[in-house]
C-alpha cells in the first residue's frame, strides 16, 4: 500500500482548478537534460511518449524510453524525466485527481476500482507499449482528451465548460474499463521504499526552508544519515549534489517571481535565499544563459515561450 503523505509533502501546485482538477501538458525539447524534475503529486498521471530518447524515473527506478508508448504515474510516486539525447523530444501528459470520477452512488465501481485508487491500494500499470491489444484504444481516447482540453473557448474556460468536463469525464473511465477489462490494474503491496521517502522528506525541507541558509548537517540530519553518506545517497538519486539541487530551486522561484512581480533584482535575490548578488547573478546565468534583467524583458516582450521552463514541478507549457 502507499505510505501515508503528511499535506507538506504534495506538490505545491494544483493542476487544473478546484471544481474541475484535470489539466494536460504537452513538452517539446531538441537537446539532452532534464525536462521534468523530480517531484510528486496526489493526482494521477498518464504520460504519451510521441518520440524522443528520454529517461523515466519513478520511485528511483530508471525506465529507458525509446519508442512510442504510455505510462502510468500512481498518487504519491516520486518521479522525473531526461532526454538523453540531442534529437526533436516530445511528449504529453495529463494529471487530473481520482476525485472528478467519483460517484455518489457506492455501485462496484465506486467501491472495486475508484475508492481503492484513492487509497492506493489499487495500481495503474506502469507502462503500455504498441504491441499490447489495448494501446492503440488507450492512445486514441488520451489524444482525444488531449484535443477536448485544447479548444478554443470564448467566453469561457475547460473549468465551467460542461461539455468538454463530460467529455473528459467519460474518456477517462473508458480508459479505465478498458484496464479493468485487461486485467491490468495491480493490487498494491504491503510496502513501501524508504529511500523514496526519505528523498521526500529532503526535497521538502528545501522547499520549505529555500529562502533561508541551508546547511548539509541539516539535510543529512533529517534522514539519519552523515554529511559524506548523505551526499552519495542524494546525488545517485537524483542525479545531481544537494548544493545544484537547492541552487535549482532558488533560481526556479527568482524566475517565478521575475515574471509575476516588479522587485527589484536585489530583493529578488534576497527572496531566494542568496545574500550575495554576484552569487545570484552567476547562478542564475548558468541555469538560463542570461541575466535576471533581460529575462524579465525578454517575458514582458511576449518572448516567454523561448525562455528556459525552470518548473520545479512539471516543466510543461500550460
Amino acid at each position: 500500500m502507499q505510505h501515508p503523505q503528511s499535506p507538506t509533502l504534495k506538490e505545491p501546485r494544483h493542476h487544473g482548478t478546484k471544481s474541475f482538477p484535470f489539466a494536460a501538458y504537452k513538452t517539446c525539447f531538441f537537446s539532452k537534460g532534464t525536462m521534468v524534475k523530480h517531484h510528486w503529486h496526489e493526482e494521477i498521471e498518464i504520460i504519451y511518449f510521441f518520440e524522443g530518447d528520454f529517461r523515466l524515473e519513478i520511485n528511483m527506478e530508471p525506465f529507458y524510453i525509446r519508442s512510442e508508448c504510455i505510462y502510468f504515474i500512481n498518487p504519491g510516486e516520486l518521479h522525473s524525466i531526461v532526454i538523453e539525447k540531442n534529437k526533436s523530444s516530445e511528449e504529453e501528459a495529463i494529471v487530473f485527481s481520482p476525485d472528478i470520477l467519483s460517484f455518489d452512488c457506492y455501485d462496484a465501481v465506486q467501491v472495486q476500482l475508484i475508492q481503492p485508487i484513492q487509497n492506493g491500494k489499487m495500481l495503474f500499470p506502469r507502462c503500455l507499449r504498441p504491441e499490447h491489444p489495448d494501446f492503440t484504444s488507450v492512445r486514441d481516447i488520451f489524444l482525444n482528451i488531449i484535443r477536448k482540453s485544447r479548444q478554443p473557448f470564448e467566453d469561457h474556460t475547460l473549468s465551467n465548460d460542461l461539455t468538454s468536463q463530460l467529455f473528459i469525464k467519460s474518456s477517462l473511465l473508458h480508459i479505465f474499463a478498458l484496464l479493468s477489462a485487461g486485467r491490468l490494474f495491480i493490487p498494491s503491496e504491503k510496502n513501501y521504499d524508504k529511500r523514496v521517502e526519505e528523498i521526500k522528506k529532503i526535497i521538502t525541507y528545501i522547499m520549505e526552508n529555500y529562502k533561508e541558509k541551508i546547511y548539509i548537517r541539516d539535510l543529512a540530519e533529517l534522514v539519519n544519515m552523515n554529511e559524506q553518506y548523505f551526499c552519495r545517497f542524494f546525488k545517485k538519486a537524483i542525479g545531481r549534489s544537494p548544493i545544484a539541487y537547492i541552487n535549482d530551486y532558488r533560481i526556479k522561484q527568482a524566475v517565478h517571481l521575475l515574471k509575476e512581480t516588479e522587485l527589484p533584482v536585489m530583493e529578488v535575490c534576497l527572496e531566494c535565499g542568496y545574500n550575495n548578488l554576484g552569487n545570484f547573478l552567476r547562478e542564475f546565468r548558468n541555469c538560463t544563459n542570461t541575466t535576471p534583467l533581460q529575462y524579465r524583458k525578454n517575458y514582458h516582450s511576449k518572448n516567454a515561450e523561448e525562455m528556459p521552463d525552470l518548473s520545479e514541478n512539471r516543466s510543461h507549457k500550460d
